[in-house]
This record gives structure tokens, C-alpha cells and sequence, in this order.
């Protein structure tokens, strides 16, 4: 088991992690498995360095990102959304078969200046982060989760899923804000649009829409997942 240190500063040149349907913010924690021979050298190479990578979703949704066999030489290069979340390596553990189970915590969201040559396989950008100076203060800040809580209580029953309201209610509220936003199977534009609000406060807004909007439950069976990837 590998538990890193905080380092000083965020890295202008990050890798990229192209993962249609899942969403990193700032403070979230997002376990990942890899076991793709390119990742698994992004992760090494992350763990020998910054430990930081960045999440961002192909502008083209692709359920075929975890399925390493349907990937075709111009489906493993795919476009990609302007704004992504870097993250740190929070824990890291490699296993007998060389695959690495790995928890990524939410750091900043990130503007793409450029893509960077391909490097052992993964994809390098230079990253901006002077849109989002909030971002690694953003866990700390404070927000009444009573209308989360509410709507989620209406939104559970309605879609017959169930929660621990009693933890839930536990939470900090951006901690839960950012958690539901990330937890929560909406379509991938839709948890881009989260990504990319100005704020906390209007991410909640967004949240709150969409949760009364409800689910295409069609569209979230095709694009969700949970984060076991290659």
C-alpha cells in the first residue's frame, strides 16, 4: 500500500484520463481500478512524479472507455471536453497481476491550453487553472444542505433508490453537493455541465433541476458506470 504526500503544487503538464460518465470535483474521492497496460503506465509514472492526474470526459460519449477490446486505433484518441478535474493519487495499491487499485481526490478543475505528444501510451495536456482559483479551498467552504436532502429524499422515492440519510445528513454541504453530483447516474453532458458551473452555488442549482427533472433511465443505463476502468 502506497499513501502519498500533498505536494506543493499542482503541475501545468498533467496525463489526461478520458472516462466518459464519471465526475471528479474538488475533494471528491473517486476509486479507480486499472489494468490497462497504458494507464497502469500512467500511473506509474504519476507515482514516480506529481502523483496527479487529470479527469476529463471524450466530447463524444463512449461506453466503450472501460472495454478495452471494442477500441479501435481513432476510437482510443477521442476528442475531448475543454475542462477537466485534476486529481492526486490519495492511496494507491499495485496488484500481483500488475493491475493498480487507486483512489484519486478532487484537486482543481482545469482548462486544456494544448495537447502535449502522447506519452507510453496515455495523453499529456497543459493544464490552465487560473478560471477556478476557488477550487482548492472549494471543500472547505460552507453550504446548508437542507434543499439537497430534501430533494434527494423526493428523488429517491420517485426512482426507488435507496440512501443513508442519516450519514448523508452528516456530511459538509459542499461535501455532499459535489458526492450527489458525482454519484448520481445523469447523462454525460449533463455531469459536464456540473463540472463546469461557476460555483458552488450554481452547481447546487443545477443539481437540484436535474433532480427534479428526473432521469432518462434508458439514457443513464447506456452511459453509467461504476469507476472499475481500464
Amino acid at each position: 500500500m502506497t499513501i502519498t504526500q500533498e505536494p506543493q503544487e499542482i503541475p501545468t503538464i498533467i496525463p489526461v484520463f478520458p472516462l466518459t460518465g464519471s465526475l471528479l470535483l474538488p475533494g471528491n474521492l473517486l476509486p479507480l481500478n486499472i489494468f490497462e497496460p497504458r494507464y497502469r503506465n500512467m500511473v506509474a509514472d504519476a507515482l514516480a512524479g506529481s502523483q496527479h492526474i487529470g479527469l476529463i470526459q471524450p466530447l463524444v460519449p463512449r461506453q466503450d472507455n472501460w472495454v478495452a477490446e471494442a477500441e479501435s486505433a481513432s476510437q482510443s484518441h477521442p476528442e475531448l471536453y475543454p475542462i477537466g478535474c485534476v486529481g492526486k493519487i490519495d492511496r494507491s495499491e499495485q496488484q500481483p497481476d500488475g493491475r493498480y487499485v487507486i483512489v484519486l481526490r478532487g484537486i482543481s478543475r482545469f482548462r486544456i491550453v494544448r495537447e502535449l505528444p502522447m506519452w507510453r501510451g496515455y495523453r499529456q495536456v497543459e493544464a490552465d487553472y487560473s478560471a477556478f482559483p476557488g477550487d482548492e479551498l472549494e471543500p472547505a467552504s460552507l453550504l446548508n444542505p437542507a434543499r439537497l436532502l430534501r430533494a434527494l429524499r423526493t428523488f429517491s422515492e420517485t426512482h426507488g433508490l435507496e440512501f443513508d440519510f442519516d450519514l448523508l445528513g452528516s456530511l459538509p454541504g459542499v461535501i455532499l453537493l459535489n458526492g450527489l453530483a458525482a454519484a448520481l447516474p445523469f447523462r454525460p453532458a449533463e455531469k459536464q455541465a456540473l463540472l463546469e458551473a461557476p460555483g458552488t452555488l450554481e452547481r447546487e442549482e443545477l443539481l437540484l433541476t436535474l433532480m427534479g427533472m428526473g432521469l432518462d433511465t434508458q439514457s443513464a443505463d447506456e452511459y453509467y458506470s461504476p469507476p472499475t476502468v481500464h
